[in-house]
């Protein structure tokens, strides 16, 4: 037996969790540092959507105080305009297209430069360029391609044997969205081909060697362990890739200003047109808020049902780090 001396005092208590008092937090600086911050998103972000709700209910030209009130009249009209719902056929064609075509184009590049390839550096940046340009830089160098005389797009077509098409690209109504899509993929399949590149780089190559090894094939480890691996990248970029096809003006207003007889037109040029060209505020008010509803509306559902698991991982509680 150990005597009184060799026997090891006993421990302190450890003060529990529920009686270690809660440090108090420092209001004051937490204020002064968000103030800036809440008052760039009050006068930038907050108050525009209030003018502009508010001026919707009106038939207002932009000058002076709106006074003549209409109620819902404009956001009937919306409802009935040939033009209205017009271009959201057109984003809805632009976005079909996006899904079914520039995304899975940039996944299957992304995959490729994954690759042990000489020179997949350059390719990179390459591919990345055109994101770099802004939109219209773009636009005028897609309208000199497009040009019906002299542009690339032209000869292109005569050496492939398709003849002088150049002059239908962006001048004829049947064709020109679909011209508008090919600036538009040039122009971002390289941003959403870096976002997968990253996505795929984080997947742990132990995974690849463990499934080739079982002896599954490239497209086995492709279809079971990188595109599930890859579910929470591909989900950001259908949404990144959704709003701002329903967002898009600067590229098509300096391709076509909505031509020709207004068949390039989006919610964001018609919205232009009216309010700027027109001086029907109101309505053009009327159009913004439905671009801000319509993007409201699909994130918070695309949040609620799409991304919810993913930020359900990603979003650390105070009461979990307990």
């Amino acid at each position: 037996m150990l005597t009184d001396e060799r026997r090891p005092a006993p421990a302190p208590p450890r003060p529990s969790v529920e009686a270690a008092p809660r440090r108090r937090r420092p209001w004051p600086t937490v204020i002064a540092f968000l103030s800036p911050a809440l008052l760039l998103f009050v006068l930038l972000v907050l108050a525009p959507i209030v003018i502009a709700g508010y001026s919707s209910f009106f038939n207002w030209n932009g000058f002076g105080a709106p006074t003549a009130f209409v109620g819902l009249d404009n956001f009937r009209r919306l409802l009935v305009d040939e033009i209205f719902v017009g271009d959201l056929r057109r984003a809805l064609l632009l976005v079909t297209l996006s899904l079914a075509i520039q995304l899975p184009f940039s996944l299957a590049l992304a995959m490729l430069l994954n690759q042990p390839l000489r020179g997949r550096r350059a390719y990179r940046m390459l591919f990345f360029a055109p994101y770099v340009l802004s939109e219209v830089v773009t636009a005028v160098l897609f309208t000199m391609i497009f040009s019906p005389n002299q542009g690339l797009a032209n000869h292109v077509t005569k050496l492939i044997g398709l003849g002088d098409l150049g002059a239908t690209w962006l001048a004829d109504p049947d064709t020109v969205m679909y011209s508008l899509f090919v600036v538009i993929s040039w122009k971002f399949f390289g941003f959403h081909t870096i976002l997968y590149l990253a996505g795929r780089q984080g997947i742990p190559r132990e995974l690849h060697d463990a499934a080739a090894m079982d002896g599954a094939g490239p497209w086995q480890a492709f279809r079971h362990i990188t595109l599930p691996l890859l579910g929470p990248t591909i989900r950001i970029s259908v949404f990144l890739s959704i709003l701002g096809t329903v967002q898009l003006f600067d590229m098509i207003w300096v391709l076509t200003g909505g031509g020709p007889i207004r068949s390039s037109e989006t919610l964001a040029v018609t919205m232009f047109q009216e309010g700027f060209k027109r001086f029907h505020v109101g309505y053009a008010s009327a159009i913004s808020m439905m671009i801000f509803l319509i993007s409201l509306t699909f994130g918070l559902l695309y949040q609620r049902f799409v991304l919810r698991r993913d930020l359900d991982g990603a979003i650390t509680r105070i009461g979990d780090q307990r």
